[in-house]
């Protein structure tokens, strides 16, 4: 299958009052043509500013470097800003974690729906207008006729995200960033929208980037998952088998977390893991998640542990894993 998008060792520092935080630290990712990915860990890992590295919308005081960063054969770290401006909605959309404040409350849905299709594939306002119908309604989004006429604050959270997916899609582009979109939306809306995102991008066969720190989402709609802790990716797999055969602490303590009825008797506290993430600011060393996990040996603090293959498409990055574990330190 045709590699879509390459990045190689990318890193995000941000300057601080305290000094450097090292928001991603040295993140490969690979995406493939058609495929959906999804990037999955706790708040503050990094999942966000690797979406905004990727789609260059990071703050202009943060640094970002890469080894490679290629989209369809381009660089993204060496295009000029009018080019990165081309590529933003025409080859690569996305739609933003919070559908409440996404939408732009001063311009009706139609406009905003219509502007970017009309600067990059230069449609009339009436094609414009035929294209964003129709997406309003392979979106679910009940009489779209009348939605492009309304503001944001007169929709629901959940009509709000169906318009930011059909917005995503408007000019067809051949890869889609979802950071988190179902975050702020009930059960049942969210059922909803990760059945269309699923159905959408099969129909269109766009590559989806999927950032969530819900396990039980990427189960449901994922062909393969990358595991980010402290920004780093510390487990890649396709989805059925990182389910099955999770290798990384990190990991297994997230499945773990999750309750499942009939192993989990009522009022049983659930599991966790403890202890807290490390401080990212400044020179960090050793293996980020020594001080949390059960397994961890004197070197998981010295040593830098990188990603190796423990078989094929299944990647892992820890310092002990080809050695039986021993005793904690």
């Amino acid at each position: 299958m045709e590699t879509l998008l390459e990045v190689k060792n990318l890193q995000v520092r941000l300057p601080t009052s305290n000094g450097e935080l090292n928001a991603v630290r040295g993140i490969d990712l690979d995406v493939k043509k058609g495929e959906l990915l999804c990037l999955v860990g706790e708040s503050g890992c990094g999942k966000s500013m690797t979406s905004m590295a990727l789609m260059g919308l990071l703050p202009k005081r943060a640094r970002c470097e890469a080894d490679k960063m290629m989209f369809q054969g381009e660089d993204l770290l060496k295009i000029s800003k009018k080019s990165r401006n081309k590529l933003r909605g025409m080859k690569m959309a996305m739609i933003f974690q919070e559908p409440m404040t996404s939408l732009n409350p001063a311009y009706k849905i139609g406009d905003q729906l219509c502007e970017g299709i009309m600067t990059h594939k230069h449609l009339s306002r009436d094609e414009a207008r035929k294209r964003a119908l129709y997406l309003l309604q392979r979106s679910g989004v009940p009489y779209p006729e009348e939605r492009l006429n309304q503001y944001p604050h007169q929709l629901s959270g959940g009509l709000r995200q169906r318009i930011m997916i059909a917005m995503a899609l408007m000019c067809e582009p051949d890869l889609i960033i979802a950071d988190e979109p179902t975050t702020a939306l009930d059960v049942t809306i969210q059922a909803q929208i990760l059945r269309l995102i699923k159905e959408l991008q099969q129909e269109f066969g766009t590559a989806v980037i999927f950032i969530t720190h819900d396990l039980g989402v990427v189960a449901r709609i994922a062909d393969r998952v990358a595991v980010m802790y402290a920004g780093q990716v510390v487990e890649t797999a396709t989805t059925e088998t990182l389910f099955a055969s999770p290798q990384h602490p990190y990991t297994k303590g997230l499945l773990n977390c999750i309750p499942i009825p009939g192993k989990n008797k009522k009022g049983q506290p659930l599991d966790t893991i403890e202890g807290v993430v490390p401080s990212l600011i400044g020179q960090t060393s050793g293996c980020a998640f020594a001080n949390r996990c059960p397994y961890a040996q004197c070197q998981c603090s010295q040593r830098s542990p990188d990603l190796i293959q423990v078989e094929p498409h299944h990647w892992l990055r820890c310092p002990v894993y080809s050695e039986p574990f021993k005793e904690a330190c």
